[in-house]
């Protein structure tokens, strides 16, 4: 599991960032991303996709949270 930040840009879309490699993607899939819960699969423009425990609330951004990788770029 990675320590990840989960932001938006200043275009407004959301973007996950790996600090240990210093790499920033867009996020192209949310799995949960509603005031009721937040979290689950997340797939980046890159190929790779993450997974984030599900929230029973959505968080404010940016949040720095623990997230295991389901598959790599």
């Amino acid at each position: 599991m990675a320590n990840v930040m989960i932001q938006y840009t200043e275009q407004g879309k959301l973007s996950l960032y790996l600090p240990k490699k210093d790499l920033e993607e867009l996020v192209t899939h949310f799995e949960f991303d509603t005031d009721e819960k937040w979290g689950g699969e997340i797939h980046l423009a890159n190929g790779a996709i993450y997974h984030i425990e599900p929230m029973v609330s959505k968080p404010k951004l940016p949040i720095t949270i623990r997230a295991k990788r389901l598959q790599a770029a």
